[in-house]
C-alpha cells in the first residue's frame, strides 16, 4: 500500500502525486452556462427568486460582459430587508444586486492547480473560477474536487 502524504509542503509529496495535485482546476469546473447567476443591474426581488428556485445558498453576480463582480447569498438578501419592527418586503424591488452583494471574494483562475483548489474549498462549498480577463468560467465545488481526490486515492492505493 502506498501512502499519500499531503502536508502542504512540496517536499513531502512524491513526484507521482505532484502530477495529480498540479493539474489545472479548469478540468473540473462546472461550466458557467450551467451555473445560476444574476446580473449587477437586477433587483433583489429577482435575485431572491433565482436563489429560491435553484435552492442555492449563494450565486455569482456578473456584469453585462460576464465578468465576475461578486456573490449574493440568501442571507445577504434577507438581511437587506430586515427592518426594526418588520421585514420590509417592498425594498426588494428597489435594492440592486450590486448594492448588497459581497464584492470581496476568493476566486481561482482556470490555470490554478488542484492543490490550490483544495486549499480554498476547505472554507467554501464552492469557488468561482475566472479566466485571465476576469470573465466567469464556472464554479469548482467541494463535492467535485473530493470526488476526483477520492477516485485518485482509490486508484493509487
Amino acid at each position: 500500500m502506498k501512502s499519500l502524504e499531503i502536508e502542504g509542503a512540496d517536499e513531502m509529496i512524491s513526484l507521482e502525486h505532484k502530477e495529480f495535485l498540479f493539474k489545472p482546476v479548469g478540468d473540473y469546473v462546472i461550466p458557467a452556462e450551467k451555473v445560476a447567476n444574476v446580473q449587477v443591474g437586477n433587483n433583489a426581488e429577482h435575485a431572491l427568486l433565482v436563489l429560491t428556485k435553484t435552492g442555492y445558498s449563494s450565486i455569482p453576480v456578473l456584469d453585462s460582459n460576464d465578468r465576475l463582480k461578486g456573490l449574493l447569498s440568501m442571507r445577504t438578501v434577507t438581511n437587506s430587508i430586515l427592518g426594526l419592527a418588520h421585514i420590509e418586503y417592498e425594498r426588494l424591488r428597489e435594492l440592486k444586486v450590486d448594492e448588497i452583494m459581497r464584492a470581496e471574494l476568493d476566486t481561482l483562475k482556470t490555470t490554478d492547480t488542484f492543490q490550490k483548489g483544495l486549499d480554498y474549498l476547505i472554507d467554501h462549498p464552492f469557488i468561482c473560477v475566472v479566466d485571465e480577463a476576469g470573465v466567469f468560467q464556472g464554479i469548482l465545488t467541494r463535492r467535485v474536487l473530493l470526488k476526483q481526490f477520492k477516485k485518485y486515492i482509490y486508484n493509487v492505493i
